[in-house]
């Protein structure tokens, strides 16, 4: 069960609002993390009073741990050769029974690609559902739920635990 208060982290944050207010009217304290600087000063522009940090993730160093974590349409970004470390590094970083949710490619083995949906070339990568789950248990994760959707796009969420 989460709790309803805390600290909570949304990796990749952009400029959206998917769920800062959601978890502040929940009581949380939420940060926001971005590589982008443009995304971010749009996030600062609709939340300034949030605590917004500019880095890459697979560089970043957590300064604590989070009573919950999204990285909603983010990790995906990551290079491929970083995802298993990031997905460990986001589990070590929430407390104990801290959730964890966040988007990843459904495949069943790693993948990568590029293209351009919005018009600028995007990289998407996946290290498969099966690396995926071993990754969240090496983090020292509980599966709680995983769905595939956005059919036919092989698009899957996952909601972990930290035992």
């Amino acid at each position: 069960m989460l709790r309803t208060e805390g600290t909570a982290l949304d990796v990749g944050c952009g400029s959206n609002d998917r769920f800062m207010s959601l978890l502040q009217s929940q009581g949380f304290e939420v940060e926001g993390l971005d590589i982008s600087s443009e995304m971010l000063r749009l996030a600062r522009s609709a939340a300034p009073y949030t605590i917004f940090h500019h880095a890459d993730i697979c560089d970043w160093i957590l300064p604590k741990t989070y009573e919950f974590i999204s990285a909603w349409d983010s990790i995906w970004h990551v290079p491929l050769g970083q995802h298993r470390s990031v997905l460990i590094k986001l589990c070590n970083g929430l407390t104990s029974g801290g959730v964890f949710i966040f988007t990843a490619g459904g495949l069943e083995s790693p993948g990568e690609h590029q293209d351009a949906p919005m018009g600028v070339p995007m990289y998407h990568a996946t290290l498969g559902v099966p690396h995926i789950i071993s990754s969240l248990i090496e983090g020292g994760c509980i599966l709680r739920h995983f769905e595939y959707g956005q059919c036919p796009q092989p698009h899957v969420y996952f909601v972990a635990q930290r035992g």
